[in-house]
């Protein structure tokens, strides 16, 4: 991740816990996700932010 994180943004430590529990994988069955992070991070935002 980058040097500069936002409010929104999953810390290091609770994104361990988390990314082995998405979808989207290497050996899972469907696409693997380009960046399911980034994916998280943005529905942080928009709950956060209450955007429509």
């Amino acid at each position: 991740m980058e040097a500069f994180y936002h409010r929104h943004d999953i810390r290091d430590n609770v994104w361990t816990l988390l990314e082995p529990h998405l979808p989207g994988q290497r050996g899972q069955w469907g696409v693997i996700a380009q960046d399911n992070r980034c994916f998280i991070d943005a529905v942080f935002w928009v709950l956060q932010t209450r955007a429509p």
